[in-house]
């Protein structure tokens, strides 16, 4: 008997070790750890089912998703604000999950908004911010940062909050630097991890990769106080703002329509490239060597509007696929982390219009469907035993790319 107790007692000690050994690697996980690693694909998150954010995903329903994603392997998600509760609820999901499975592996990369005074009205001022909303927003993900350490392995101060056509909300670089240097501060006060990295997600130009209007003395402080940049890429959108790359070579017309199709998404491939180099060169030019990654990029799959069949031409599914490939093989060939945009559609973002863009950026749509750049994953069965609302993972246009290829449609613009 004295034996049996024995052996008990020595098993105890042996799980209490395995799991607090689980425990402390994956408090001891940082951001130079995840970003820029292959093992950990990155993925912007939004769990909303309904037409209006009033609605907040329910822990069960986050921890759905949660399982749907980690069975893509994807490790890492971006979130954008504290204020509603599906930040909280998602940590929470996570942390269930990782009770209830020691393997289970997820961090955040958690965004705390920012806006300018007088925010989404008519008189925004853009040379002030909202200080007590932004003051709780960063408070915010203080708390959450410190109460999930072996969760929360980024914070993010503002998404595309300096860009100047965010023009119901966008601030001065110096709020969003003030904001970071606060957070720095906290790191090294020890009250948040040094492991815990700082940034500010925002577009490829704000971080001084286009126009030279954003090249200011605030912007050049910001890039030397943040662990790393992170930053967005768009060609989607530029398809109709910007379509120097949008359109065919003259030696591309005898090609067959996937052919010309394929050569088109590579021109896209290479100019959200261009647009990674231009802030990879303007960091360069003051003299800062930092990390560079993808914040949020993406591609929709349907519009009523500026990128549908009777404009720019740039939704569908086909070429949806082709532009999320291209961006994780060349991310990864570079050490780059890419947070796709994003996992689910959502169709809050334009509730009025079913068919807007906005609301169709997911990899997986409100019914439960694979787009076309997920159903080799279907096909290999990851998803079986994986329900989103109730419904099974299942393949758009039931798998049958004879049919999706009939919505595929090309620019007529001819490139000289």
């Amino acid at each position: 008997m004295k034996s049996y107790f024995n052996i008990l007692l020595a098993m105890t000690v042996l799980l209490s070790s395995i799991n607090c050994t689980k425990k402390s690697k994956s408090s001891e996980i940082s951001a130079v750890d995840i970003l820029g690693n292959p093992d950990y694909l990155a993925i912007s998150y939004g769990g909303y089912r309904e037409k209006t954010r009033d609605v907040q995903p329910s822990i069960e329903e986050l921890k759905e998703d949660m399982k749907i994603l980690a069975a893509m392997n994807i490790k890492v998600l971006r979130t954008y604000n504290t204020k509603l509760k599906q930040a909280s609820n998602l940590l929470a999901a996570i942390d269930q999950l990782k009770k209830e499975d020691p393997n289970f592996e997820m961090y955040v990369m958690l965004g705390a908004w920012i806006d300018c005074e007088n925010a989404w009205t008519d008189h925004p001022n853009h040379d002030a911010e909202s200080t007590e909303a932004n003051k709780a927003e960063i408070q915010r993900a203080v708390a959450m940062a410190k109460q999930y350490p072996d969760i929360v392995k980024i914070i993010a101060v503002g998404n595309e909050a300096m860009v100047k056509w965010a023009t119901s909300y966008f601030v001065q670089p110096n709020v969003i630097l003030k904001w970071v240097h606060y957070l720095q501060g906290l790191k090294k006060s020890g009250e948040l991890s040094a492991n815990l990295w700082i940034t500010c997600s925002d577009n490829f130009a704000s971080w001084g990769g286009g126009d030279p209007i954003y090249h200011t003395e605030d912007l050049a402080k910001l890039v030397k106080a943040v662990d790393y940049i992170s930053m967005h890429t768009y060609p989607f959108h530029d398809t109709h703002y910007n379509p120097v790359f949008w359109g065919f070579l003259p030696q591309e017309e005898g090609l067959t329509h996937e052919q010309k199709t394929a050569a088109l998404m590579l021109r896209v491939r290479d100019y959200a490239i261009s647009q990674y180099k231009g802030v990879a060169d303007y960091v360069k030019s003051l003299g800062v060597n930092k990390p560079i990654h993808i914040g949020e990029t993406g591609w929709a799959s349907i519009s009523s509007g500026l990128y549908g069949n009777e404009e720019s031409k740039a939704t569908d599914e086909y070429k949806e696929g082709l532009y999320y490939q291209h961006m994780r093989d060349w991310t990864k060939d570079a050490e780059i982390s890419c947070f796709y945009f994003e996992a689910f559609d959502e169709q809050w973002k334009d509730a009025g219009n079913p068919i807007g863009s906005e609301n169709h950026f997911g990899l997986i749509n409100l019914q439960g469907e694979a787009k076309y750049l997920l159903w080799n994953l279907v096909d290999q069965g990851i998803f079986k035993g994986l329900t989103r609302n109730g419904k099974p993972i299942t393949k758009t246009f039931n798998g049958d790319k004879k049919a999706l290829l009939k919505e595929v449609f090309l620019p007529t613009k001819l490139i000289k």
